[in-house]
């Protein structure tokens, strides 16, 4: 008896030993998902593409339900003083990114050239913990009307993702004069654990999910701001 309980046991314990392994690859697992840096089922979700329908040049847009009095209002009113004689008939719409803006109480903007290929060299800004702060779009929009137009922001710290926010900027017609759109405020982590290096990826993109612009950069949450 003694000897098949002893028997037992062990295969219990083995059983029990093969169990909790499992159980730390698959913790294992879960943390390698979580620190890549390619885009996840999660994000792909996301910003999956949605199927709206035939698009239209602007003066197609006009033309469409012209009958139809508060339609017609709306879509002036939405293209405020575009000269349409001057768009020409192109389809899609063309949004270029001029600049970012970092908005915090009591200190200087800190301004954000977007570089062409949207990848800024070495830490593109850093942030003092605990501080509030807002973000600032400056963009330009032409040929033909932006539908949906939202920003996506990922951030990771030492490989693993902490941060996936995205807001959406709304429907925007062609103009001259560029838009600006400030983001909610934020406030930076602070405390030993949220300084350091982080990496990120931010996305604009429209309802067709086109991306407009993608800039892969760096920056820094230290103690103190730096010296201006």
């Amino acid at each position: 008896m003694d000897n098949n309980n002893n028997k037992n046991n062990e295969e219990n314990g083995n059983t029990s030993k093969t169990a909790s392994d499992d159980e730390g690859v698959g913790s294992v697992g879960r943390q390698m998902s979580e620190s890549s840096l390619c885009v996840t089922e999660e994000e792909e979700e996301d910003d999956s593409k949605l199927h709206l329908g035939p698009q239209y040049t602007i003066k197609e847009h006009l033309e469409k339900d012209k009958d139809d009095e508060s339609l017609r209002k709306w879509k002036e009113q939405l293209l405020g003083s575009v000269d349409v004689t001057n768009i020409g008939e192109t389809l899609d719409p063309e949004v270029r990114i001029i600049s970012l803006v970092i908005l915090s109480p009591g200190r200087p903007d800190i301004v954000l050239m977007v570089p062409e290929n949207g990848n800024p060299k070495g830490m593109w800004f850093t942030l003092k913990e605990g501080s509030r702060y807002c973000l600032k779009f400056t963009f330009q929009v032409n040929n033909n009307i932006v539908s949906g137009l939202r920003y996506t922001n990922t951030v990771w710290k030492t490989g693993v993702k902490v941060d996936r926010g995205k807001e959406m900027l709304g429907t925007f017609s062609p103009q001259l004069e560029p838009y600006n759109h400030v983001m909610p405020e934020e406030t930076t982590p602070s405390g030993m654990f949220a300084r350091g290096s982080y990496s990120a990826r931010t996305k604009f993109l429209d309802d067709d999910n086109k991306c407009y612009l993608e800039i892969n950069y760096s920056f820094d949450i230290r103690k103190e701001w730096p010296a201006v």
